[in-house]
């Protein structure tokens, strides 16, 4: 059946090839959250490589790939046009350009690979070629322009805890390289390479069963209570709104569970920006949550933080992105300010040549915070913790200061601006993909969901669901020790891809050695 296919896909020509490899990308998208259709892939990537690979010309290779981009993109990134439709009167004119525009750049990250791929030949040279070739555009795609690692091809085995264990030796990267060496699987028919696939995905599951076989360690003295408020995006900065708002989370707050005996001080979290006050500087609306809480309790709330500048300066004032943790007499104990901005949503580069305001209310730039770091909580018997806000949890490898392991990450973020949507099961998936990649609990608050708490192993303690509004309550899961990711960090998987490509390489010489 695949031969056939294939040949009618080595037969494509002009844009007929180009639409059919779009076609293939958007059809790759499938495999991602919430879908998980990772069959898809198994026509996605072969299709890719064929229809590159029949080509006459490399700018013909290139087109193939940059048009299965697009499609892949497009597809797996649609939701973005959520965000700009929350204010239609301002930015409904960007949704036709946004999304395609943002496809066309990342698209470039697979046909860069592709056209590379071709120098090897057919076969299995060329498969594994490609798969490490793929990844390092993957790793590359979250650094240039300040990167977008979103949708990682390893995340399609998100769907449970034990498809991904293997991130925690050679991160989401590395399973994307052993993702795209299965996908290409029919492009080298044969018992032998069907065996070797399935020694790859019974050695996945083996190797995941070990690990989350071992006995789990008591979790730390503490009471999570993450309250997800679930406020609409249209109508979370509505001025005449924002009592009501409060309110809410003032209400979920004072109603959270007490604490379990031996279960330790109560920690209340609160979504990205969820205080429609700035917390920092309102002293009687951090009075206010302050006086909401739990005897004993401590808040850790996401708000914007506010800091006037000297006079005559432009802009008059900076806005950070913050998290606070306030405690049960109001007072700001630490803070966190958010250090990977989102380009055109937090800030717009080249503003003094681009005509394009934020999406973010207020139309000015936020401020970057320092960088990742470790927080504890002065005089409270809280772990200590690494602060995520919002998509900085999409970024593997950075979401640890360096030299100050943290016992938990803890991402809030507002997921509102995606709707309803495969926008925040996707960045659910990511977040699940640190814990295991770092061996640390993941605690996630949501404003509209998914929030969840989420083991050192990436196993689901509690979640609340999209769109949902209410309280988690949980225990802190422990943490575990460093993995070989967390260690090794990007060297993990670029050591797979180097291995990959120099297997390519050798395989090719032989293939090109005369009997």
């Amino acid at each position: 059946m695949f031969s056939r296919i294939g040949s009618h896909l080595r037969r494509r020509r002009g844009w007929r090839a180009l639409v059919t490899s779009a076609a293939l990308g958007a059809l790759a998208a499938a495999a991602f959250p919430p879908v998980h259709l990772v069959p898809a892939l198994w026509l996605a990537f072969p299709g890719l490589l064929l229809l590159a690979g029949s080509r006459e010309t490399g700018r013909a290779a290139f087109a193939v790939g940059w048009a299965w981009g697009m499609g892949h993109f497009i597809a797996g990134l649609y939701w973005i046009s959520h965000a700009l439709l929350t204010e239609a009167e301002r930015f409904a004119w960007l949704v036709p350009l946004a999304v395609p525009g943002i496809a066309a750049v990342l698209a470039l990250f697979v046909a860069v690979p592709v056209v590379l791929a071709l120098r090897w030949p057919e076969g299995w040279p060329r498969v594994l070629a490609f798969a490490g070739l793929w990844t390092l555009a993957e790793i590359a795609r979250g650094v240039v322009l300040t990167g977008f690692p979103w949708n990682l091809l390893g995340t399609v085995w998100a769907f449970g805890a034990l498809p991904v264990q293997g991130a925690a030796w050679i991160g989401t990267h590395g399973l994307s390289a052993l993702t795209v060496v299965l996908a290409c699987l029919p492009l080298v028919w044969g018992r032998a390479a069907w065996a070797a696939g399935g020694a790859v995905l019974a050695g996945g599951a083996l190797f995941g069963l070990v690990r989350l076989q071992a006995e789990e360690p008591a979790p730390a003295p503490v009471a999570l209570r993450v309250v997800q408020g679930n406020i609409a995006q249209a109508h979370k900065w509505r001025e005449e709104l924002r009592i009501a708002h409060f309110r809410r989370y003032l209400g979920l707050t004072a109603s959270v569970p007490p604490a379990a005996d031996g279960e330790g001080p109560i920690v209340v979290i609160w979504p990205e920006t969820a205080s429609p006050y700035m917390l920092d500087s309102d002293a009687t609306a951090r009075a206010l949550a302050a006086g909401a809480l739990p005897e004993g309790a401590l808040l850790v709330a996401g708000s914007v933080r506010i800091e006037p500048r000297p006079e005559g300066a432009e802009p008059p004032v900076r806005i950070w992105n913050s998290l606070l943790a306030i405690d049960p007499a109001g007072s700001v104990i630490t803070r966190y300010d958010k250090h990977h901005l989102v380009p055109f949503g937090e800030y717009v580069p080249l503003r003094s040549v681009l005509p394009i305001e934020t999406v973010v209310p207020g139309n000015l730039d936020f401020s970057a915070g320092p960088g990742p770091m470790t927080l504890s909580l002065p005089g409270q018997p809280v772990p200590p913790f690494s602060p995520l806000i919002c998509y900085e949890v999409i970024f593997p490898g950075n979401v640890v200061a360096a030299g100050e392991r943290p016992a938990w990450l803890l991402n809030l973020t507002n997921d509102a601006w995606f709707g309803v949507s495969s926008g925040p099961y996707q960045h659910l998936a990511s977040a699940r993909m640190r814990a295991v990649e770092e061996g640390l609990p993941l605690v996630r608050a949501a404003n509209t969901g998914v929030s969840a708490v989420f083991d050192a192993r990436g196993r689901v303690v509690a979640s609340l669901g999209l769109n949902r509004t209410g309280v988690i309550a949980a225990p802190l899961p422990a943490a575990r020790a460093p993995t070989l990711y967390a260690r090794a960090g990007v060297w993990s998987p670029l050591s797979v891809s180097i291995l990959l490509l120099g297997v390519a390489t050798a395989l090719g010489r032989r293939t090109h050695v005369p009997s």
